[in-house]
């Protein structure tokens, strides 16, 4: 799951490493041997996209980090990583992983469908930018948001999902998913904070921070805002932008939280 805004963590000997138990799991019970671990960022955001990474590993250790104090830095859930690690992990990451793969939803699309169905297609098109399809995908959470839009002609899923909930801490591929989709995304909203100064694009991401709010309620949503969410609600001067949803697009909405 993706981390909260402001949550970088410091260096703490309590941040456990993922391992392979799912993976190796997975390999047992479906004879799985390509296996993508996905995870996303920027579900709750009220500007921006939300980013859906896929990652393949090859089973063997992960790239480590130099700590303070002759400390190690293993890899984890970006949430348990500060802003520098993740950073330095997503240099590595790219030449040691298998594959990977990013996909994304534009608020625009957002408004359209529905965070839920949004993020569907997301995790799709992350997946089918793989190289090679997977045999077998680790969702992060209790939701398979990848089924629906997922299933084949006849049915039958395109891919075999195991949700698995603290995947991210659990799981080498989906905790690399993880950081390479958070930095991935911070990225971009840090190339948006240059253009829509006053925001605090590249400090809260989207998220709702104080300058955030602040600079909603005075200048307004940017091309970059959902506009379909109840934010809009409380700012009277611009109530009259927000979209409405048809209901019969997408369904099953996932909590934001």
């Amino acid at each position: 799951m993706e981390p909260p805004p402001g949550s970088d963590a410091p260096e703490s000997p309590a941040a456990p490493p993922a391992g392979y138990e799912i993976e190796h799991e997975l390999r047992a019970a479906l004879g799985a041997r390509r296996i993508a671990g996905v995870d996303e960022v920027g579900r709750g955001a009220w500007a921006g996209p939300v980013v859906v990474c896929a990652a393949v590993t090859d089973l063997s250790p992960p790239p480590e980090l130099p700590g303070r104090g002759g400390r190690t830095i293993r890899l984890t859930d970006s949430k348990l990583l500060s802003a520098a690690h993740r950073e330095a992990f997503a240099e590595v990451l790219p030449g040691w992983l298998t594959a990977y793969a990013f996909g994304s939803a534009e608020p625009e699309e957002i408004d359209e469908v529905g965070m839920t169905e949004a993020l569907r297609r997301a995790a799709v098109r992350a997946l089918e930018a793989l190289p090679e399809p997977p045999d077998a995908v680790i969702l992060d959470g209790k939701h398979d948001y990848i089924g629906r839009l997922g299933a084949a002609s006849g049915g039958r899923p395109r891919w075999r999902a195991r949700c698995e909930i603290k995947a991210d801490q659990r799981s080498v591929s989906v905790a690399a998913a993880s950081v390479l989709a958070k930095v991935h995304r911070d990225r971009l909203m840090a190339a948006l904070d240059a253009r829509f100064p006053g925001y605090g694009f590249a400090d809260s991401a989207g998220y709702p921070s104080p300058a955030h709010q602040k600079a909603l309620a005075e200048s307004g949503p940017t091309p970059h805002h959902r506009l379909s969410w109840s934010y809009l609600d409380d700012l009277p001067r611009w109530r009259h932008l927000k979209k409405h949803r048809d209901p019969q697009a997408g369904n099953g909405q996932l909590t934001l939280l």
